[in-house]
């Protein structure tokens, strides 16, 4: 059971229009990852690794509105081309779809504490088609989703 402290993280999913295209380009990576298991490498290191490996989540945002998650597993360092020491964050291959809720755009990851997380779908959605990412962020912003 995660402790009062767990913590998660927040990330654009650059490049990706939904979901489906995040699925698609771990999997086509799965391979070439140490483990099989995807990874998204990041300049910092997060201060709150403890936390954020007592059950934190990475929640993915695509064009504006958090669309999944995906639990982390490990933390481990990267050294780059260039010589510097990166982080990577390890995660669960499985993705969980949660319900949208917009977020404004920023740059690398945030903390993103347990009340502001987004519940995830119900079993019973996951299998829903789904609506177009303008459409998502249009009806969360209303409150709709």
């Amino acid at each position: 059971m995660a402790s009062e402290a767990q913590c998660n993280l927040v990330k654009l999913c650059v490049g990706a229009e939904g979901v489906e295209d995040l699925a698609a380009w771990q999997a086509g990576r799965a391979a070439a990852e140490p483990g099989g298991l995807p990874r998204h490498v990041t300049r910092m290191w997060p201060k709150r690794a403890a936390d954020l490996l007592d059950g934190g989540s990475l929640y993915w945002v695509f064009r504006g509105v958090i669309l999944a998650r995906q639990r982390v597993v490990a933390l481990e360092p990267v050294d780059g081309e260039d010589g510097i020491r990166r982080c990577a964050i390890v995660l669960d291959p499985a993705i969980v779809r949660t319900r949208p809720v917009p977020r404004r755009p920023f740059q690398g990851w945030r903390y993103l504490a347990r009340e502001e997380c987004p519940l995830d779908l119900p079993d019973e959605r996951e299998a829903d088609d789904f609506l177009p990412p303008e459409l998502d962020r249009a009806l969360a912003e209303l409150g709709v989703l």
